[in-house]
């Protein structure tokens, strides 16, 4: 079922365009993800202007679009449950990253990990519909935005990237420019004019500390595929051996004291962390699968984290 068709996107909603854009390449795919995508850009709309008439209209149109996928997907568990949905979105923002990270560290610079990191930023943009962002998802959306324009500029102007985290000042580039974008095929996202990424408080200082995430294989549907003569030595993406974490030897001897007694916000934690683990099955990533069931584990025996 098609959704209805956006009106011309206001200039006073530009922000929103990418998250837009990104839901459109992601409806047949991942359309859960589409999904939030525009109740972020409608959101943040709605904060932006929601009173000038081109505005008032175009957020009417992007709630009926809202309205037709909650009815489409209205058994999906991802969209009825907040908790079900974030703990979606952030697995498949973090194996976008993950996959450009893994690139960017092996040397292999190209459009389609440019277009990863970029996109992994905007996917923890949405991931704010569900509360504030996590100390660490908050680093990586800095640090996946700062790449995709430091990449891209050196690409652009001939230079050879630095692999991993580096100390650089922030970079930005020009949209128009930007390496593996789709065509837009609605006026809903598709630019009035120039606009620019640009690396947001992008921290001056030097990343070599910063914390990223072991490696994982991208997903089988990473948002672009890898373009051809892209200078990737290889066509398909090989799966790397994942490290599955040691069981936590506490939790063999762990028993339930007697005085514990949890609260409701802990098994909303216990029950967060089981459907993160199942998310992350989703993927076959079991390392995080089995971090994630570990801190439930405990948290449930002794009530504490």
């Amino acid at each position: 079922m098609a959704a209805p068709a956006l009106p011309p996107l206001p200039p006073q909603l530009k922000s929103i365009q990418h998250h837009l854009r990104t839901a459109q390449e992601l409806d047949k795919r991942e359309p859960v993800v589409a999904y939030y995508c525009r109740l972020y850009a409608m959101q943040t709309g709605m904060k932006i202007d929601s009173k000038t008439p081109e505005c008032r209209k175009f957020l009417s149109k992007l709630m009926d679009q809202l309205e037709a996928m909650k009815k489409q997907f209205g058994d999906n568990e991802a969209i009825t449950q907040e908790i079900v949905g974030s703990a979606h979105v952030e697995n498949y923002a973090l194996k976008m990253f993950l996959y450009a990270d893994n690139e960017d560290r092996a040397g292999q610079f190209h459009k389609n990990m440019i277009k990863s990191f970029y996109t992994a930023s905007l996917l923890i943009d949405v991931l704010t519909v569900f509360g504030e962002l996590s100390e660490e998802n908050a680093q990586h959306r800095k640090y996946a935005r700062w790449k995709a324009a430091y990449i891209h500029n050196c690409l652009k102007n001939g230079e050879t990237p630095q692999p991993g985290p580096i100390g650089l000042e922030g970079e930005s580039f020009d949209e128009r420019e930007e390496p593996g974008s789709s065509s837009v095929h609605s006026g809903a996202t598709q630019p009035s004019s120039s606009s620019t990424y640009e690396a947001n408080n992008i921290p001056t200082s030097n990343y070599t500390g910063i914390h990223i995430p072991p490696g994982a294989h991208a997903p089988a549907n990473t948002p672009a595929e890898v373009p051809h003569n892209t200078g990737v030595t290889s066509n398909t993406i090989q799966p790397t051996p994942q490290n599955i974490p040691l069981v936590d030897p506490s939790l063999y001897s762990a028993q339930s004291a007697g005085e514990v007694r949890l609260t409701p916000e802990d098994f909303a934690r216990a029950q967060k962390y089981c459907k993160y683990a199942g998310s992350a099955l989703q993927y076959e990533d079991v390392s995080t699968a089995v971090q994630n069931l570990q801190k439930a584990l405990k948290l449930l025996i002794t009530g504490r984290e």
